[in-house]
């Protein structure tokens, strides 16, 4: 990998683990469903411009089915069940539960497409839900009032991702990757729009908010879709799919560093738990 790609892959895990902070300062002014509103349909525009200015249709009619299934399952859902779950769960914790996305994926994969899952594969899944189980079961900040069901949406989160994943793979690998960026994220807004409607804003947002929900829709999902693209066609999907590995060490430190959030020794063992069962999940091997 070029030194550039290496900083585009660090760039690229900052800026999702960012995502979370955003989320936690939006969550309680806007509410889930006018936060994620915002989030999905502003990347969408600025995609959109970017599609204008490239002269790239979205083929909605040959596609439109696959857009809406990605954008429920890739976007849409995921996002409304961490700014859920962010109401009460903090940045750090929400960071690390992220990071048993591929961990799911294999597990989708396996059920799904029917992918051979290794014995170093099927160990790393029992040892990623086990340090996802540690850290919900002895977090404080899961034991407040609430917690349970908010710990419970946050971990289907990255199942959502997991689907979506697989049906990329079986049904929608034939559509370039900007093209399902864009679609899907109008058809995320649509997904979320309804409940967007109905449910107020919980204050009225100040500048600070503002900037929030703006960085990220722009930065944390238009930009991050395009570097994430740029590194699937420079590096290869699995290799940009170790921008998981960072984004809870990134997530963790700006949760710590902008909203004084405590990292207790339960979360970063944890956290370790998870990541090294992520890797055993996608065939990781150490050497020796």
């Amino acid at each position: 990998m070029s030194a550039l790609n290496l900083a585009r892959l660090i760039l690229l895990a900052a800026i999702w683990g960012a995502s979370f902070l955003f989320m936690r300062i939006g969550v309680p002014v806007f509410g889930p469903g006018k936060l994620i509103l915002l989030r999905v349909g502003l990347a969408a525009v600025f995609l959109l411009a970017l599609a204008l200015y490239w002269h790239k249709p979205a083929h909605w009619r040959a596609n439109g089915r696959h857009y809406a299934f990605m954008g429920v399952f890739n976007s849409g859902l995921p996002f409304l069940l961490y700014a859920f779950a962010a109401q009460t769960l903090n940045a750090s914790l929400l960071a690390i539960i992220n990071a048993a996305a591929p961990i799911f994926g294999a597990l989708v994969a396996r059920i799904w497409l029917g992918t051979p899952l290794s014995r170093g594969a099927a160990i790393g899944l029992s040892l990623g839900f086990a340090g996802v189980a540690l850290i919900v079961g002895s977090e404080a900040s899961t034991r407040s009032e609430g917690a349970a069901l908010a710990a419970g949406a946050a971990l289907l989160a990255p199942l959502c991702y997991a689907l979506a994943t697989s049906y990329a793979k079986k049904h929608a690998s034939h559509i370039p990757s900007f093209d399902q960026a864009h679609g899907s994220m109008w058809a995320s807004s649509l997904c979320v729009l309804p409940l967007a409607l109905l449910i107020p804003a919980r204050s009225v947002p100040q500048a600070g908010d503002w900037l929030a929900v703006t960085a990220l829709a722009l930065i944390c999902t238009g930009w991050a879709y395009l570097i994430y693209f740029r590194l699937v066609s420079e590096i290869g999907p699995a290799r940009t799919l170790t921008v998981t590995f960072l984004i809870p060490v990134f997530g963790v430190l700006w949760g710590a560093l902008f909203l004084g959030e405590q990292i207790s020794l339960t979360m970063l063992a944890g956290g370790v738990i998870v990541l090294a069962g992520t890797a055993l999940a996608n065939g990781w091997r150490p050497k020796g």
